[in-house]
């Protein structure tokens, strides 16, 4: 890893949980906070890395399911949002940056790589992903695919995540593949397919940031494998 590295993170609710955990305590890193904003697109140019945050739904426009939209969150879009990270992406393509993407970082990432999403997990039968009523983060067990890079990483097949999104991947999108679901069949991890001379890439539906364990290998692994990657 470089002595000093600059890590672009996608500006949106709860951004310091992501930077302060990224960041940690090491001062050789600097997070660049990247939102429209901001007006500070072409800040990317200097990023060694990219993550990808969690908030808002994305626009069902993006993976041609209009029809989904009643099934969204209502008024929880950012046409804004989504255009300019979507903007992201395309340099990170183009410059094969590693990107390490969290919960709605996960869903953008899927469908521009041609994937879809389930708006509505509840409606699609899918229960006790969103946090409970007295606003704490739920909890559930997450089986990993042995094979994946994943499970290289958190050396285990098996975990405990917390969890909060009412939606998810359906439809995986070219190139990638799932690497972790939950006993009810919801993706919980995506990753590459073949990974051979393609940029780190791990996309997980979790919340890291949020987890109270800091040292469950599922939070604090991943943390360092991106930073190792980078």
């Amino acid at each position: 890893m470089p002595k000093n590295i600059k890590i672009g993170m996608t500006d949106g609710r709860m951004y310091g949980l992501y930077a302060n955990w990224i960041q940690g305590k090491d001062t050789s890193i600097e997070i660049v906070r990247l939102g429209y904003a901001l007006d500070n697109f072409e800040a990317v140019t200097q990023c060694h890395a990219l993550v990808f945050t969690g908030g808002e739904d994305v626009h069902p426009n993006y993976y041609q399911h209009i029809d989904y939209l009643p099934y969204c969150e209502p008024k929880d879009f950012d046409e804004r949002r989504d255009a300019f990270e979507w903007k992201l992406l395309q340099y990170a393509e183009q410059q094969n940056v590693p990107i390490l993407g969290i919960c709605r970082g996960l869903q953008l990432i899927n469908v521009y790589h041609g994937g879809t999403l389930i708006p509505d997990l509840p409606t699609w039968g899918k229960f006790n992903h969103a946090k409970l009523p007295n606003g704490k983060l739920r909890e559930h067990a997450v089986c990993v695919d042995a094979h994946s890079q994943l499970a290289r990483i958190v050396e285990e097949t098996q975990g405990h995540i917390n969890s909060l999104h009412h939606q998810s991947v359906d439809k995986v999108g070219r190139n990638l593949v799932a690497s972790a679901v939950t006993l009810d069949g919801v993706i919980e991890a995506v990753e590459w397919k073949d990974a051979q001379n393609k940029p780190f890439l791990l996309l997980v539906q979790w919340h890291p940031e949020r987890m109270e364990d800091q040292e469950n290998p599922f939070v604090r692994n991943i943390r360092e494998a991106f930073l190792e990657a980078i």
